[in-house]
């Protein structure tokens, strides 16, 4: 990967670069070349265990089979850039945090989606 370390993507202190999906790292990777802007990722992969102790986690979340991440956000210009790059890469399903702070994209196989946390 061009932009992003191995160690950027863990769950509960432990490395999961090898729980993720290879297309997934591809898009990501050129979602981050669109954009123009660094990707701070804030949630990769996702153990049972760590993905039923979050609030609001979907049991079937995309995040337990390595197809999806959370994005670090802190203001609409970024914002922009970074849905941006998502969408030329390809993601055709992000979701984003009602307060603004974070966007989710993933590449699984369900019904294409904006959304809403």
């Amino acid at each position: 990967m061009k932009y992003f370390k191995i160690e950027e993507f863990h769950c509960d202190g432990v490395i999961c670069y090898d729980k993720m999906d290879v297309d997934l790292l591809r898009m990501l990777d050129q979602a981050r070349e669109y954009a123009n802007t660094p990707f701070k990722l804030t949630s990769t992969w996702r153990s049972v265990e760590k993905n039923n102790s979050l609030k609001n986690s979907s049991k079937n979340s995309s995040h337990l089979k390595g197809k999806a991440v959370d994005i670090a956000c802190s203001d609409s210009v970024t914002r922009q850039k970074i849905v941006t790059g998502l969408i030329k890469a390809g993601f055709t399903r992000i979701g984003i945090s009602k307060k603004g702070n974070f966007i989710h994209a993933d590449n699984d196989d369900k019904t294409d989606a904006l959304w809403l946390y």
